[in-house]
């Protein structure tokens, strides 16, 4: 029988987890944890994840900032709000949402980020940090991943875990922290040019898809009893919904999902872990700030 692996439900765990921690820490007379965002522009998807924040922030009582900023932007300007939040001692932690327009160099900007500050983890401090076993902030969505495979008991010692896809964002920190000694997998690492890619994940005890191709693994690439983590979500557009598409991952599930022993739905699966994870990350930098 496949078990489903609930981040919705788990996520709501956490939050209330969360909560309390915060109360009990305005209750003694410590301020409120802030976290805040930067939104470039009016790209739907990253208004709708920066709306989804704010929603979580206040459900866990911290403060929300959000800074619109218009889509022509110059990358100067936008480096002085950047400026500005790094030395704000009321924010403990902003993001800038991604991707962001054509004409602002992203991986610029991502380095002006102060790493105490840096809650989605991507500064080239924080990966150093987590790649040394180091403390640091670890990107959101392979820390939900964690989460996930440790809050319900997933055996991962010894096991083999595949991960697909080499994106700085998810799939590199998600192959490096599932060979730490927090989960002693044996990881293999495939992408896009990957040869007898099939027989590769067909050897997996964990695949882990974040391929960003919509059905991309089918059932002749999955082996009975895997657990099975879509890091994918993408509309597809559905004449037969009110609205006009469908959600699906990068795994087809109407194929795969019987074959497997834990699966994550697509929704509600690693994605209500991504913004828990932004929260626990502002929550550590706070503590951390206060050494609390």
């Amino acid at each position: 029988m496949t078990n489903i692996l609930d981040g919705k439900a788990l996520s709501l765990q956490i939050k209330d987890e969360i909560a309390n921690e915060v109360r009990a820490l305005t209750a003694a007379g410590h301020r409120t944890p802030h976290l805040a965002a930067i939104l470039v522009g009016d790209d739907g998807a990253s208004q709708t994840y920066v709306a989804n924040k704010e929603k979580s922030s206040a459900e866990v009582g911290f403060l929300s900032s959000v800074y619109r900023l218009a889509e022509n932007i110059d990358e100067a300007e936008l480096l002085k709000v950047i400026d500005f939040l790094n030395h704000d001692d009321e924010v403990d932690g902003f993001i800038v949402q991604l991707p962001l327009p054509k004409h602002i160099d992203e991986q610029k900007i991502i380095n002006a980020i102060s790493p105490d500050k840096d809650v989605d983890g991507f500064t080239p401090i924080n990966i150093g940090r987590m790649v040394l076993g180091q403390e640091a902030f670890i990107p959101a969505t392979p820390k939900g991943i964690c989460t996930l495979l440790q809050r319900n008991n997933i055996e991962t010692e010894g096991k083999h875990c595949v991960v697909i896809g080499r994106s700085n964002i998810v799939g590199t920190p998600a192959a490096n922290l599932m060979s730490r000694k927090t989960f002693n997998c044996t990881v293999t690492m495939c992408h896009s040019r990957t040869r007898n890619l099939p027989e590769i994940t067909r050897q997996a005890d964990i695949l882990i898809v974040a391929i960003g191709k919509p059905e991309f693994v089918t059932a002749d690439m999955v082996k009975d009893d895997a657990v099975l983590v879509d890091v994918g979500i993408h509309r597809i557009p559905d004449s037969s919904k009110k609205s006009g598409y469908h959600l699906c991952g990068d795994v087809k599930h109407s194929e795969v999902d019987s074959k497997c022993s834990w699966v994550t739905p697509v929704p509600g699966g690693v994605g209500p872990l991504t913004i828990v994870s932004l929260l626990q990350n502002t929550l550590q930098a706070y503590k951390k700030k206060y050494n609390l």
